[in-house]
């Protein structure tokens, strides 16, 4: 047969009316997510991405030593006795701007004027700042080389002087395989000489809407339409989230034009598959019909609410994600169960959202299911408090826009009285 490999033919009926938990939902979904293959990327583009190798330094940063000051190089036991009431004269020899090698070296009592970044000159072992000498240094640093300079104080060696390798050590492991690259780590790289690095390939995700009721945001919404928003929310946090969205046109609710539009997306060679509505139990409900024709379902329906007609299975190998039609519930089954597959993908952990726990601030009732309910977060006496949005209706997409988590209420709790503890799964930063 070409549909079920999970169930067979005798308990498939049974299956699909039984509801699977969440955590068994997930566990079962991230076992078919595999990591994607790597790409070269060029370094302008690598923020963001994964890497898919480690990184160890082929040499120093920086390469030489150099001055961390305008001043003058200098040897520190010239003036070592020197002090503002009795000054050290030395003898001026070259200026090193930086970006310029030095030409010579430097002797007793002679002194380079230096740029910060510059070279350090062969016998040079200290950098005195320039206001701690008598030169008046102009600020763009072209005032005519002088003679001589007296030194107002005493150094150390070493001091202001940024040795070979300070920042970095030639082999030293610079960056993991895994590590999503924020801007420090491209300056680290580009520092290190790399035009490009292996990034794990973005995912490429095939978006599709389906119901006839649905009508492109340009288009004339006629009477019993509505705008496809689905698409456009799901191309949102599938570009969040690291992939590349492939948004198709809409599609109408017959088996023909399901093939045909599920035909199109695997045209595009996508890594996964990601479609709203047409998974319940309505006459019009065709896409988990094409699915077992083109691949396999490996779970539908979860226990949870909002997105009891969660299906997940997978259409000629690509992994696919049938999610409910109305907006809250594709938008918290695709936190939940398609953004940790799609981590995982990209090369990233499958991490969860963060967890806070809030004191409930009104009686809640719930049906059984695992529930996840919109809720805006305030800080009271130390801890926070958690009040519902208002309507918690699966297709009040505003809900989603004014929470600040999802509140989760367990399996088996149908009465929340105030005052009661739950986790919050956080939807923004507080």
């Amino acid at each position: 047969m070409n549909c079920y490999n999970f169930f067979s033919v005798v308990d498939e009926r049974k299956a699909m009316t039984d509801l699977i938990s969440v955590d068994d939902a997930l566990q079962r979904i991230l076992t078919h997510m595999t990591v994607l293959p790597a790409e070269d990327v060029p370094i302008a583009d690598a923020l963001g991405r994964v890497l898919a190798e480690d990184v160890v330094a082929p040499e120093d940063v920086p390469p030489f030593p150099n001055s961390s000051m305008d001043g003058y190089a200098l040897r520190a036991a010239d003036i070592a006795s020197a002090s503002p009431a009795h000054p050290v004269q030395l003898t001026v020899v070259m200026d090193i701007p930086a970006g310029v090698t030095p030409v010579r070296g430097i002797g007793p009592m002679q002194a380079a004027r230096i740029m910060t970044g510059a070279p350090i000159p062969e016998g040079a072992d200290a950098v005195i700042p320039v206001e701690q000498t008598d030169d008046r240094w102009v600020s763009d640093g072209r005032a005519s080389l002088p003679e001589k300079v007296a030194v107002f104080r005493s150094l150390e060696a070493g001091d202001y002087i940024r040795p070979a390798g300070e920042d970095i050590r030639s082999g030293q492991m610079i960056l993991r395989a895994g590590t999503v690259l924020r801007p420090q780590d491209i300056g680290v790289l580009v520092s290190l000489g790399h035009v490009s690095v292996p990034a794990i390939r973005k995912p490429r995700v095939a978006i599709l809407a389906t119901g006839d009721e649905l009508v492109d945001v340009g288009e004339p919404l006629l009477p019993g339409k509505i705008r496809n928003s689905n698409s456009y929310v799901l191309a949102g946090l599938v570009s969040i989230y690291g992939g590349v969205s492939l948004r198709m046109p809409v599609v109408r609710d017959t088996l023909d034009d399901v093939r045909h539009q599920f035909e199109e997306a695997l045209a595009l060679h996508p890594d996964l598959i990601i479609s709203s509505a047409g998974v319940s139990v309505g006459t019009h409900d065709v896409v988990r019909e094409v699915i077992r024709e083109l691949g396999q379902l490996d779970l539908w329906r979860v226990n949870l609410r909002p997105g009891k007609p969660l299906a997940f299975g997978q259409v000629r190998g690509v992994p696919f994600f049938g999610l409910p039609g109305n907006p809250v519930s594709a938008m918290v089954t695709f936190d939940i169960f398609v953004r940790p597959a799609l981590l995982i993908q990209g090369g990233s952990q499958p991490d969860t959202r963060p967890l806070v726990t809030a004191v409930v601030g009104e009686d809640i009732r719930s049906d059984g299911r695992r529930t996840y309910l919109r809720v805006k977060l305030r800080r009271e006496n130390g801890q926070w408090v958690a009040h519902t949005t208002g309507t918690q209706s699966s297709g009040a997409l505003l809900s989603m826009v004014m929470a600040d988590g999802l509140l989760i209420v367990p399996e088996g709790m149908v009465e929340v009285p105030t005052g009661t503890v739950l986790p919050v799964r956080l939807l923004r930063d507080l």
